[in-house]
């Protein structure tokens, strides 16, 4: 039976969520399976700039939706962010040591088969429909999560 890495991705911060997408992916390179669970914040990272909809939301979802970052590249930094500068700074020294940026880990996991699953209980607070994630993302309950979780051999909050 292979090993299994279990991923409780909460932050929807960029450092965070490279932090995770680097372990998934080197998991991923050693045979390991990996399941990644998002919830709340970790939500941003999967959604798609491009498939946001308000049809059908609150005013409080579709102010959510507007004020909340849309896919991995509008995450802020968990740490010395300042507005956005410290973050253009990271980037900038991740290109100079010609390192990937995070959308790049994000599609090598979807390439990888990385698991990405979210939260129902989560999607339903934040308004957030799963036509506005990316494909690869199946929808699960809290129980389901940790069904899931206790098979693992590692478990991870970020």
């Amino acid at each position: 039976m292979p090993k299994k890495l279990n991923i409780l991705m909460f932050s929807g911060e960029y450092d965070k969520a490279l932090a995770a997408l680097i372990l998934a992916n080197t998991a991923r390179d050693m045979d390991v399976d990996v399941t990644m669970f998002f919830a709340f914040w970790g939500l941003c990272l999967l959604r798609s700039d491009e498939k946001t909809n308000s049809d059908g939301k609150s005013f409080y979802e579709k102010l959510f939706s507007v004020m909340t970052p849309k896919g991995p590249e509008e995450l802020p930094l968990s740490k010395m962010n300042f507005s956005g500068i410290g973050k253009a700074m990271m980037l900038e020294m991740m290109e100079d040591g010609k390192a990937p940026k995070l959308i790049d880990f994000l599609s090598g996991a979807r390439k990888n088969g990385v698991k990405f699953y979210s939260c129902k209980l989560s999607m339903e607070i934040m308004g957030i429909d799963k036509n506005e994630l990316i494909p690869e993302v199946e929808v699960m309950t809290a129980q389901q999560y940790l069904e899931d979780g206790l098979g693992a051999d590692m478990q991870l909050f970020i």
